[in-house]
């Protein structure tokens, strides 16, 4: 009798495991279609964010350039024509009649003209350095944008995981509740339970039902959050995912992803540069205590008509060039100048330490979060297999009349404790870990698992 009970346990179970399992195709879910990779690539390509930050680094790239910094120089090419009109009233000194006459004279210019800067004190090459580090900002922002992007899709594809997993013990859960009222209603009919115990049996059910139906929601509302990271325009596109568990790194360490901090960090490595910028203004206000040397070139054709002139026009063509070289005395800012561009290297220095120190607390946070939670996980492993066979223990019981219908709906829930503690300790694991890649730098691994 004692195996049937147990055969009957058994089949139970497997079949609210095949109703969990295929929980999300009877939803109307694709099961299995996409991977967390699929889901970041199409993101990378189709999110607005990422297209515009995108669109900002391409106007920083556009802007390095040896022109826009003033180490070429600048050719015009120009014409004028200009025009007088007038007239003339002549008196004789014997009386005679006096005359009136107009006129109209025209001068006609054009021409090329070349300006360049040969040297400036270096200001031209140190414009074009500071454009170059602009660029090479623009690119890292790019990167954090796409980090910060990679880390929050991530997180949510694990939380649709861990929601999808809870949403399944829900369903095991209604239908262990389920059975265990049928059981109630047939003992009862027969009075071999009471009508209490029936009408516990049902309101344990409906509340699970209840619970299973919220649930639903909640992992709605996570499938449209990553419809809307991945850009999709429909935003209750069912997404099919993979993978079925939350799958943890266990192999990090400290040392290491600080280090990787240091070298590999976008925020840390956009400090640096916003110091070297400081720095190139500082030269640039130097660079003023050096003289100046400008070329200019020009070759123009100039036609002058004369109406009255004894000639009656006149052209010439040719080339003219000439050389400045400058140096300015006093300008009365230098100095007031000279003190700010120091001061703005020693103020991006001190946010730049200040960052560092700010990073290795954050790890530091994180780290102590990721080995705790770790213990955690291990922890509740343990405890959910003791929970397991606890649940089993108790139907067996139950089945034989041993056990009453509260203490059954205990162990029913002291298993759905431990699925579910061991669920969120998985789940904040593996959010430690990714904030920890992301502070390293390597949080576009993702891509390439």
């Amino acid at each position: 009798m004692k195996n049937k009970i147990l055969g009957l346990v058994l089949f139970l179970a497997a079949h609210a495991s095949v109703h969990a399992q295929t929980d999300s195709t009877a939803m109307g879910m694709p099961a299995g279609v996409t991977t967390l990779q699929e889901c970041l690539l199409r993101g990378l390509e189709h999110n607005f964010s990422i297209k515009m930050v995108k669109n900002q680094q391409e106007v920083s790239a556009n802007n390095a350039t040896p022109a826009n910094a003033g180490l070429l120089p600048t050719v015009d090419l120009s014409a004028s024509y200009g025009g007088n009109l007038a007239t003339t009233r002549t008196t004789p000194r014997d009386g005679a009649t006096t005359t009136e006459r107009g006129a109209y004279d025209g001068t006609l210019d054009a021409g090329i003209d070349l300006n360049w800067t040969i040297f400036d004190g270096f200001s031209v090459w140190t414009n074009y350095k500071q454009l170059q580090l602009l660029k090479e900002q623009g690119e890292l922002q790019t990167r954090l944008a796409i980090e910060d992007y990679v880390a929050s899709l991530t997180a949510e594809y694990y939380n649709y995981i861990q929601e999808d997993i809870r949403l399944k013990n829900f369903r095991y859960a209604m239908s262990l509740s389920r059975e265990r009222m049928r059981i109630v209603e047939v003992r009862y009919h027969i009075g071999n339970f009471s009508r209490l115990d029936y009408l516990q049996a049902k309101v344990d059910f409906n509340a699970d039902s209840a619970q299973y139906m919220k649930q639903r929601e909640v992992l709605n509302s996570s499938r449209i959050r990553l419809n809307e990271l991945m850009a999709n325009e429909n935003m209750v596109e069912w997404v099919g995912i993979r993978d079925t568990a939350i799958d943890v790194n266990p192999d990090l360490r400290y040392e290491e992803l600080w280090q990787a901090t240091l070298a590999t960090n976008a925020s840390l490595l956009i400090a640096d540069k916003s110091t070297e910028v400081a720095q190139a203004d500082y030269k640039k206000v130097m660079s003023r205590d050096y003289p100046y040397v400008r070329l200019n070139a020009g070759y123009g054709y100039t036609l002058n008509r004369y109406e009255l002139s004894a000639t009656k026009k006149r052209d010439n063509w040719g080339l003219n060039a000439g050389i400045t070289v400058g140096f300015n005395l006093f300008d009365g800012k230098r100095r007031m100048q000279k003190r700010n561009a120091e001061l703005a290297i020693e103020y991006a220095e001190l946010e730049r330490e200040n960052l560092r120190l700010s990073l290795k607390a954050d790890l530091s946070d994180l780290w102590q979060a990721y080995k705790n939670n770790w213990q955690v996980v291990l922890m509740e492993r343990q405890n959910l297999v003791a929970a397991e066979e606890n649940y089993e223990y108790a139907n067996l019981r139950y089945m034989k009349g041993d056990l009453s219908g509260f203490e059954m709906r205990e162990a029913q829930q002291s298993l759905l404790d431990a699925e579910e503690r061991l669920l969120v300790a998985e789940y904040d694991t593996k959010m430690c870990e990714i904030s920890l890649l992301q502070l390293s730098g390597k949080v576009l691994d993702y891509l390439n698992d």
